[in-house]
């Protein structure tokens, strides 16, 4: 599998607050990057898998609306994750 559970701590122990805060916005936001990196990849191989490709388009739109909640709540780490995953926005 591409997301060991290793891989998913590392995520939220450089993004959250620690390794358990697997509820912060900014280690869920970091962890749809990645996979929307990877799927990204995987269509750029099979562009007729639909279901990733929707798969994708859903995970873009989570992603999406976490960065608005954190924007609505806290400009500034906004901010911060905007630039340390380097989105564009």
């Amino acid at each position: 599998m591409y997301l060991t559970p290793e891989m998913k701590r590392e995520f939220f122990k450089k993004h959250g607050k620690n390794a358990e805060d697997t509820g912060s916005a900014e280690g869920q936001i970091a962890l749809f990057t990645f996979r929307i990196a990877h799927l990204t990849e995987h269509l750029k191989k099979n562009r007729k898998d639909y279901g990733t490709q929707r798969a994708l388009q859903l995970l873009v739109g989570k992603r999406r609306s976490l960065l608005d909640y954190l924007k609505k709540k806290d400009i500034e780490r906004y901010r911060a994750i905007i630039k340390e995953l380097k989105l564009r926005r």
